[in-house]
């Protein structure tokens, strides 16, 4: 099953629903996409991968370098509702340490979300960020 990408305007920034296969061959599709998106200065991206079937290391790489650039920024990528293959994958390689996987069914939260989907003080004043994060 061929990955098939869309984008839309969320309240806290671009959702990218991602659904299929994320392959070696669909690679490029998803890097332009995530640029694109990074391009605009945003500072939050939610991927939906609630339909995303498969995940390959190439693609996951595409996913870590697109946060890795959000949080040079201080902001995040937000991977949401993972398939079990797709959080399986993310658990073994250690990307769930790197990505804010949220497992609930919602998508929307703020830019003051921590991690882990709660109001973290550190995360509610742009200016505050230390060399840490």
């Amino acid at each position: 099953m061929a990955l098939k990408i869309a984008a839309s305007a969320g309240t806290d920034g671009p959702v990218v629903m991602l659904s299929g296969e994320a392959d070696l061959t669909t690679t490029e599709l998803l890097r332009e996409m995530l640029a694109a998106q990074l391009s605009t200065g945003v500072r939050r991206v939610t991927v939906d991968a609630s339909e995303l079937l498969f995940l390959d290391s190439a693609s996951l790489r595409v996913l870590v370098l697109a946060a890795r650039a959000l949080q040079a920024r201080h902001g995040t990528l937000v991977l949401a509702r993972p398939q079990p293959l797709v959080a399986r994958l993310l658990e073994i390689t250690g990307a769930d340490r790197l990505l804010d996987v949220q497992e609930a069914a919602g998508l929307a939260g703020s830019l003051n979300d921590g991690p882990n989907g709660r109001t973290d003080p550190a995360w509610t004043d742009p200016d505050s960020y230390g060399p840490s994060c």
